[in-house]
């Protein structure tokens, strides 16, 4: 007889849900589990199945479920309280870890041995859902394990669990970079035929191997030269390395807007620095931003570490010794395969030690290392399988179907930006799923609206994150969903913005009110629920203003947009009047639509309520 990984000690159930208990063992097997005062038997099938259920109980714990066949299992330590599956993509798997500097403390006086998280491994599975999982375990949040809590998991586990005293349980299933139709199931995905035929073609596995196969071939990449940095009788990281031919450029920055254009390969940077004795001797810490795509890092010849693409920040520790007394070496190894190679601005660029730091923005020296050919767009496109429709459902989601949960919270979006319409309709059709494959019909479904990000404009402009926007907005129409805005909380330069911790918060308050209860909590941003054209303006009318409508910031009301029936959409003047928003042009005399926050980054948006929630971006010419 055999458990699920889900199934194991440590873990959380389901408060005040039947309590199914599964597993394997050999056809005809008898089982026996006793769990806090109750008792089920059930019996193998000939295939080696078993299921049964235990009758729903109150939250507590920690209890010991003792389970009986052939073998003899216990399980300790486990508790009962709610369970939350959290899914999506990099910035719902973000740990506390990647994050480590601005929530120190946070992670620091980490201890709740009542919140704990069942991290899924990645797994993507082509041919069909799986029964179980390879690896996992439930572990508890204390300073150790809480560096790999998803930091918005965590933070919204950590402000239920405050306020009502209940076990709080996190299976996160996430990985960066996915597709809304890779979480879905391919019976959630029947009402899209293309999507649909794409997961059933792809069971065929020789079919995937051969497209790989002629992929592969195709994408071999040819360079005009090796890296003349690594290939010489004296490497570029070697302090007795004598540079001949360098040229100055600014750190951060792009190559491309310093005078290397359209470079794809490899550049070097180089900085001599000059090292008081007081940061010597001891270990130090080197902020370098963020790089796009890939960097090694070397100090003084020695390499003191490497990230392999562009998101995560670069943060390297060096050990005591590393740093000299006077004058130092800095060495940058930057790959870059497409688009802007380099350091991205506006990021932290210091060398840090014995409570000193010392900044190294500025010009340094570049050399080019590598140029890599152009290349053809490949006629045959690879299969990834962690992109492909129902591939982490059925590695990830569908191991956990037979675990009863008390909601889901979804973080994802960025990677459907090529199909942002069609989100609109896929993100109801997920719910839908979920709610059918956890044969729960009203399963609370929490999600993120997301965050600002990319250049702001300055004019009103068309972009594709804003239909992203709308389609979590227009979501809100399945019954028992809430949507946490964020618009707030991104960075311009980043797609993983620092800020976990009000995401989480913002989840936190939208479950307060939706699932737990507390219906008079202002637990959202403004949101348009209607507008009428009156004269030369528009008023639109805002539910969830709480304490009124104002301005964040005390400004005039910013990002709002108006235009006739051309949609040639122009900056608008707006007054706030109650729970309306009144809104004008005086170069537009015949008003139709209006349009608020509707871009990438809408930087300053500040149309909020008086509880401090941003109100949600909108248009009204649908």
């Amino acid at each position: 007889m055999r458990l699920p990984r889900l199934i194991r000690d440590s873990m959380v159930l389901q408060r005040d849900a039947k309590l199914k208990i599964w597993g394997w063992a050999s056809p005809g097997e008898k089982i026996t589990i006793r769990f806090n005062g109750k008792s089920a038997k059930v019996t193998a099938t000939a295939a080696g199945e078993w299921s049964t259920t235990l009758p729903a109980m109150k939250a507590g714990g920690p209890y010991t479920m003792q389970i009986e066949g052939k073998n003899s299992i216990q399980l300790k330590d486990v508790l009962i309280g709610d369970v939350w599956l959290c899914a999506g993509q990099s910035n719902m798997v973000h740990q506390l870890s990647l994050h480590n500097i601005t929530y120190a403390e946070d992670i620091a006086k980490a201890n709740f041995p009542r919140i704990r998280q069942f991290c899924v491994a990645t797994r993507a599975t082509l041919t069909g859902e799986e029964a179980d999982y390879n690896t996992g375990s439930w572990m508890w949040a204390n300073p150790e394990n809480v560096a790999d809590f998803s930091a918005v998991a965590y933070f919204f586990a950590r402000e239920i669990h405050e306020k009502y005293g209940i076990p709080i349980g996190i299976i996160n299933a996430s990985v960066g970079g996915t597709p809304i139709e890779s979480w879905t199931s391919e019976k959630g995905l029947q009402s899209f035929s293309d999507i649909a035929a794409a997961a059933l073609r792809n069971k065929d596995t020789a079919y995937v191997n051969d497209i790989n196969r002629r992929a592969a071939l195709e994408r071999r990449r040819e360079s005009n030269i090796s890296d003349k940095g690594l290939t010489g009788i004296k490497k570029w990281f070697d302090p007795t390395y004598t540079p001949k031919g360098w040229q100055r450029i600014s750190v951060p920055g792009y190559w491309e807007d310093q005078g290397l254009r359209d470079v794809n390969g490899v550049v070097w940077y180089r900085k001599e620095i000059d090292v008081p004795q007081t940061m010597t001797g001891v270990p130090a810490k080197l902020f370098l931003g963020r790089i796009v795509d890939a960097d090694m890092v070397y100090v003084n010849g020695e390499k003191v570490g490497q990230t392999a693409y562009q998101y995560p920040q670069r943060r390297y520790a060096l050990n005591a010794g590393i740093l000299k007394p006077g004058k130092n070496l800095l060495v940058v190894r930057v790959q870059n395969n497409a688009g802007k190679g380099g350091f991205v601005p506006d990021k932290p660029y210091h060398l840090e030690a014995n409570g000193n730091i010392m900044e190294l923005t500025g010009y340094w020296s570049y050399k080019v290392g590598e140029v890599y050919l152009p290349m053809e767009r490949s006629k045959v496109e690879a299969i990834s399988a962690q992109n492909e429709p129902a591939a982490l459902f059925n590695g990830m989601i569908a191991p956990a179907s037979k675990f009863a949960v008390k909601g889901v919270l979804w973080y994802q979006g960025e990677s459907n930006s090529g199909n942002a319409t069609q989100y609109a309709e896929l993100l109801p059709a997920l719910i839908k799923d979920y709610r059918r494959v956890f044969t729960q019909p009203s399963l609370p479904f929490l999600y993120v609206q997301l965050p600002n990000f990319g250049d702001a404009n300055y004019l009103p402009t068309e972009d594709s994150w804003p239909i992203l926007r709308e389609a979590a907005l227009k979501s809100l129409s399945v019954p028992n969903t809430a949507m946490a805005v964020t618009i707030d909380l991104g960075e311009w330069n980043d797609i993983h913005p620092d800020n976990k911790k009000d995401v989480g918060v913002r989840l936190a308050l939208a479950a307060r009110k939706t699932v737990y209860g507390e219906r008079d909590l202002v637990s959202s941003g403004p949101i348009c629920k209607s507008y009428e054209v009156k004269d030369d303006k528009i008023i639109l009318t805002f539910d969830h203003i709480g304490g009124g409508l104002v301005s964040h910031n005390g400004e005039d009301l910013s990002h709002f947009s108006i235009a006739a029936e051309d949609k040639k959409f122009v900056w608008a003047k707006t007054r706030i009047e109650g729970n309306k928003v009144v809104v004008w042009a005086e170069e537009v005399s015949s008003p139709r639509y209006v349009r608020y926050a509707w871009s990438d980054n809408p930087s300053g948006a500040n149309l909020y309520n008086a509880e401090g929630l941003p109100a949600s971006p909108f248009r009204t010419d649908k």
